[in-house]
């Protein structure tokens, strides 16, 4: 059975849904303010590899995800680049859909913008106010943190010596100091503004998840994600206004991603550490090595990411990649071998296990590896059976099911976008038009050029393979071929 740790209990609990059968999930999405970069991903990585789990464990997803286009550094932004806050924002909106789908992340139920759900944050604020929990000042409206006992229980912040109305307008504060925060801005020359009920201005940070979230999910859902960075104040501000305005448990289940490192240190664009996903495919890396990379270490450990790293997870999707290769056109005795379907089968079980023990991905890919290192020992010992593919394969499939790895499209992805990316993206020439027939033809050109010993031909065609990315690979049992 699931089990997951909550950072609201500091305990790990065995996972049961308010609904038995559908899981109701919320993503605090990208600010869209700059390119996400790769610590943003490692959390998104992390979020799909659930979602994943969960439907492998048969439950219904409804997962919403935020896009937070207005806030102090969309404005900040738009503002310096001359530009509408909608046409600034759009942009890199469109770049994250974009990231998204290269990285194999599954689309949410719902993706919704912030700006496009104004009325829902001020009849929320009207409701902390009809409660007596929030208050006007200046224009703005204000939280009142005193009046909410349990505030700190989800970062377990002591709270011991706070100033009663003390308060600031900024979302970038020190997060060492809780103090009442805003739930509506007051408009400022130059920002954009809504004219509301509340007066003219424009939601604070915090509120727009928690209005997001109930509007779809309801007072009270199963799941809340994001990173550590986001339990105080953003998550804990959310718990306080959703509950002092419903008087219910807004989420049962708060499950946080910890930090990406680089080279071991925090990544900062001051210190020439700071990677967007972008920048890391102009360097020629796959989507998929990176996406590997991403998911191998458990969410609740810190992941540090370097390049021999990344060259290491690239060689560990090549060898996947090659052993499913091996295991369909290589010929094996026929019938089945009883040793070979046991270690299968307890693969299969340490992989479900570890995924079950808090997405323990590491154990998981540990499992399918140690498999892979068996299983390759076996073909090359003749005792693996081909009666015993179709396990494997299944067990391949389930494995793919949820790290997403396993197949050969990085190159395709990549030239379906690339002249839509800000930088340029190394993609073989023709890697995209290539279909698996047209592979075929050219084999088959091949293979009739060698028969009439036109060896030079065959050469030809091979580099014109490889050149537009298919490697062609000449075995015992016959010629094979992969995209690169």
């Amino acid at each position: 059975m699931l089990r997951f740790y909550n950072t609201l209990t500091s305990q790990v609990e065995q996972f049961q849904p308010l609904d038995p059968r559908r899981v109701r999930v919320y993503t605090c999405g990208p600010t869209v303010y700059d390119f996400a970069h790769i610590g943003n991903f490692r959390s998104f990585v992390f979020q799909d590899i659930l979602r994943r789990t969960l439907r492998a464990r048969g439950y219904e997803v409804f997962q919403v995800m935020n896009i937070t286009d207005v806030d102090d550094r969309t404005i900040e932004n738009s503002t310096a680049a001359g530009m509408s806050l909608r046409d600034y924002t759009e942009k890199f909106a469109r770049a994250f859909l974009q990231d998204m789908q290269l990285l194999s992340l599954e689309k949410p139920e719902k993706i919704v913008r912030a700006t496009e759900h104004i009325d829902a944050m001020v009849a929320l604020v009207q409701r902390l106010m009809e409660k007596g929990f929030a208050y006007r000042s200046d224009g703005s409206v204000y939280f009142r943190i005193a009046k909410f006992p349990t505030y700190g229980r989800l970062s377990k912040i002591d709270l011991s010596g706070i100033k009663t109305g003390a308060r600031v307008d900024v979302q970038e504060y020190d997060k060492s100091d809780p103090r009442d925060f805003a739930l509506w801005k007051a408009a400022k020359p130059g920002e954009p503004s809504w004219e509301t009920p509340l007066g003219p201005g424009r939601p604070g940070w915090h509120i727009e998840c928690s209005a997001m979230a109930m509007k779809y999910l309801g007072e009270s859902f199963d799941i809340h994600t994001g990173g550590v960075d986001l339990v105080f104040p953003h998550h804990e501000n959310e718990i306080a206004q959703s509950e002092a305005a419903t008087g219910k448990l807004f989420v049962r289940l708060w499950l946080h991603c910890e930090h990406l490192l680089v080279e071991g240190e925090r990544m900062a664009k001051s210190k020439g550490n700071f990677y967007t996903l972008r920048d890391l495919l102009a360097r020629g890396h796959k989507p998929s090595a990176i996406r590997y990379l991403l998911a191998s270490v458990p969410r609740r450990k810190q992941l540090n990411f370097t390049f021999d790293g990344l060259h290491q997870a690239t060689q560990s999707v090549e060898r996947l990649r090659n052993f499913r290769l091996r295991l369909r056109t290589e010929k094996f005795p026929g019938g089945t071998s009883a040793a070979v379907a046991k270690r299968i089968a307890e693969a299969g079980q340490a992989f479900d296990a570890a995924l079950d023990d808090d997405l323990n991905t590491a154990e998981a890919l540990a499992a399918v590896f140690d498999l892979l290192r068996d299983l390759n020992a076996a073909m090359d010992r003749g005792e693996f059976h081909q009666g015993d593919r179709a396990a494997v394969e299944q067990l391949l499939e389930r494995y793919n099911g949820i790290f997403a790895v396993l197949a050969e499209d990085d190159y395709q992805k990549l030239a379906a976008v690339k002249d839509q990316m800000d930088v340029p993206v190394p993609v073989p020439v023709g890697a995209d038009a290539l279909s698996d027939a047209e592979v075929e033809r050219l084999l088959g050109d091949r293979r009739q050029a060698r028969a009439r010993r036109d060896f030079a031909r065959a050469d030809e065609i091979r580099q014109e393979l490889f050149d537009r990315g298919i490697i062609v690979e000449d075995t015992k049992d016959g010629v094979r071929w992969k995209r690169k």
